[in-house]
């Protein structure tokens, strides 16, 4: 049999692990997660080999750097479920993810985003979508969320709040919350006219499928 790993080299696999996923979870933070893997390397103060040795895709990297995050949106949903109000969940679960925008480009991609070079992330992911779509359908079933809105429709909220957030900077606790209270307007019933056409599935999902390689 092969002679095991020394203890003190498997503490080190182990620290250079977590400094890598602390130093993803600023880099994706700051620059999103096409952020170059040579940066995270560095601030993890290990090389790249070493990084690509722990995390051999850029899924990988990103379910390690950012599942709690996906944690906390999955959080969210089930309080928005929770909530005897439908329509308050809806709005509450739309503020609530956008103020986590702030500051977090890597929070706003992931949600915009699929990963399926991680299993487990993307199940995460996926079930989160899911019961995201229930809490539409209870608030459309109070009439109070207008009828031809579609799930589509969340991540491009997502995308055009994380628009202003990087535009605006400083300024997002003011600007971002603005933008929200009129979408929000904007998605209530009774709607003043039809909406065009939203993206297919297809379409939708060739579009959140991106950072399906190293």
């Amino acid at each position: 049999m092969p002679p095991a790993e020394p203890p003190a080299l498997r503490a080190d696999a182990r620290r250079n692990r977590e400094r890598i996923v602390e130093a993803a979870r600023v880099v994706f933070a700051e620059d999103g997660l096409g952020a170059s893997l040579n940066e995270v390397a560095r601030r993890a103060g290990v090389g790249l080999a070493t990084l690509l040795r722990r995390f051999p895709s850029r899924d990988l990297l990103v379910a390690a750097a950012l599942g709690d995050r996906m944690g906390d949106f999955a959080a969210l949903v089930e309080v928005a479920l929770e909530d005897p109000d439908p329509w308050h969940g809806f709005t509450g679960l739309v503020e609530r993810v956008c103020a986590l925008q702030a500051g977090d480009r890597g929070f706003t991609e992931v949600l915009t985003q699929a990963f399926p070079g991680a299993g487990e992330f993307e199940e995460l992911r996926l079930q989160a979508y899911l019961r995201t779509v229930e809490v539409f359908d209870r608030a459309k079933r109070t009439g109070r969320l207008r009828a031809d809105f579609s799930p589509h429709d969340f991540p491009m909220v997502l995308m055009a709040n994380a628009g202003v957030v990087t535009a605006t900077a400083g300024l997002a606790p003011t600007t971002s919350p603005r933008l929200i209270a009129y979408l929000l307007e904007a998605f209530s019933a009774p709607a003043p006219g039809p909406l065009p056409a939203p993206p297919t599935f297809e379409e939708m999902d060739a579009v959140l499928t991106r950072f399906d390689t190293p």
